[in-house]
């Protein structure tokens, strides 16, 4: 006679528990790595001949103390830690973090628990009630326990977690490139601020040499040695110097206000006393070479995050062609009074399992695959995009602080040459030898040098905080959170002590 092995429970359930694990790990996503991309191996804008280091990069840490400047300093210290528009893209990662939380809770079972108490009474006179029918009143207690769990076994909430995490790092990015576009704003409106004190400065000193003309124009004409005309002329260009610098003190106003606001504190009680551009350092940036430059973006980071977590939504999307199973179990005790609730005829139980497979749905399923990929074609798009603009800023800025640097030498030798003609001119009408008119030429020439000179040197330290800022500010990939970071809490520990992490993505 023949026996058959009768597999041991213990095995059948080990068997069965391991083939469940291989299939949670399952995953339906494609393989995912990060575009390569070609890149030159220098900047166009550093010069043909220009050696890129590899470790020449802007350093980490407060990128505005290499303009040297103490109030500088005080006001982006200001920003990072009061500025309300900042403090709410950082809330944006706090919700982002919670949300992987939520996805990652369904991977594990959900337990609750649940009690009852029901007080009941029939009427007398029910239909179908039949020889007094049962007591007309009666109670009901219980309480018990269910759990519950959805096995991942195509990995659509693994899936679904690696996109909310992809999404928080990317929102970590997003954050770090909203702290670093305030900054710039605020360095480039502190920069032309000073750029206006200067302006002021030279129209104050204009001023006092335009009266000085207009008190020898008026002696002159009392002297009946030259014409009321020039006396005229004169004033004009005394009066239209004055309006100008009315004009300038109106622009330094508002760029105060709205550095006050970007700092976090009110406009009605800031101010910044007058300085001079002269006290400001022009820095030598360390740009880098063009690779690194992929690592030192965080809009670039931003964008990558995001094709990571359209990725994972096709894994998703791939998951609901196959069943869906759940598993339950519930077990409790009721009764009709509190005395015996916790006896073994009164308690209850059930173990269940569904299943659900979609056979016809009107192409849903394939129409939400097609999305998600076309949805990750386009996050691969818009990196691309990021990328070419990221190479464009950064060689507009070179472009710019290089040629900015020649115009302000250029732009010096002309100053000095109208200043020469300017008080040439004075001289040879307070003698006598010229009218007045050459004066006013002059006057407004040697004006124009000097204001453009000051233009071009404010210019210079703002384009030198754009390449700063379009090489990253010092920031780089590893100052965003890891997979794991973004996970705000462990689940299994109990307490309120220490459940969320305190990174907020650099």
């Amino acid at each position: 006679m023949m026996r058959y092995f009768k597999p041991p429970r213990r095995l059948a359930a080990a068997v069965l528990l391991t083939l469940f694990g291989a299939l949670a790990g399952c995953s339906l996503a494609p393989p995912y790595k990060a575009p390569d991309m070609v890149l030159p191996a220098s900047y166009k804008g550093t010069g043909s001949f220009a050696l890129a280091h590899p470790e020449d990069q802007l350093v980490q840490g407060d990128w505005w103390k290499m303009f040297g400047d103490e109030q500088l300093d005080r006001l982006e210290t200001s920003l990072n830690a009061a500025n309300p528009d900042l403090q709410a893209a950082q809330e944006t990662y706090t919700q982002a973090r919670d949300i992987v939380g939520e996805a990652r809770s369904q991977l594990f079972p959900q337990l609750s628990a649940q009690s009852y108490m029901t007080q009941n009474r029939q009427s007398e006179n029910r239909l179908f009630r039949v020889n007094g029918g049962g007591p007309a009143e009666q109670s009901s207690n219980g309480y018990g326990a269910a759990l519950s769990w959805e096995p991942d076994f195509w990995g659509s909430i693994h899936n679904q977690t690696n996109y909310a995490k992809s999404n928080a790092q990317a929102t970590a990015a997003m954050v770090a490139s909203a702290r670093l576009s305030l900054q710039i704003e605020l360095a480039n409106d502190y920069m032309a601020l000073r750029g206006l004190d200067s302006e002021h400065a030279v129209y104050t000193k204009t001023l006092g040499y335009y009266g000085d003309a207009l008190k020898i124009t008026k002696l002159r004409y009392a002297g009946k040695i030259s014409a009321g005309l020039d006396v005229e002329r004169a004033q004009n260009q005394l009066s239209t110097a004055q309006a100008a610098d009315t004009d300038i003190q109106m622009q330094r106003a508002v760029l105060e206000h709205a550095i006050a606001v970007l700092a976090g504190e009110n406009p009605s009680t800031f101010s910044l006393p007058p300085e001079e551009l002269a006290r400001l350092t022009i820095p030598v940036i360390p740009v880098g070479v063009p690779s690194a430059l992929l690592q030192r973006r965080p809009d670039i980071a931003q964008s990558e995050r995001r094709m990571a977590a359209e990725n994972a939504e096709i894994g998703v999307a791939r998951a609901a062609f196959y069943p869906n199973i759940q598993l339950s179990v519930n077990g409790g005790f009721e009764d009709d009074a509190f005395g015996g609730l916790a006896s073994l005829p009164d308690s209850l139980w059930s173990i269940g399992a569904s299943a659900m497979l979609p056979l016809f749905e009107g192409g849903l399923r394939r129409a939400e695959e097609q999305q998600s990929r076309s949805a990750f074609a386009q996050a691969a798009d818009n990196y691309h995009s990021t990328v070419l603009q990221a190479f464009r800023e950064v060689e507009d800025q070179l472009v710019q602080t290089n040629k900015l640097a020649s115009e302000y030498t250029q732009q010096q030798d002309a100053l000095k040459a109208a200043l020469k003609v300017q008080d040439l001119a004075l001289r040879l009408y307070t003698n006598g030898l010229d009218d007045y008119l050459s004066v006013t030429v002059a006057q407004v020439a040697a004006l124009s040098a000097e204001l453009a000179t000051v233009q071009v040197q404010s210019c210079q330290l703002q384009s030198a905080v754009g390449l700063i800022g379009s090489v990253g500010g010092g920031w780089s990939t590893v100052d965003m959170p890891t997979s794991k970071q973004t996970i705000p809490f462990n689940p299994l520990h109990w307490g309120t002590g220490g459940l969320r992490q305190t990174n907020q993505g650099g």
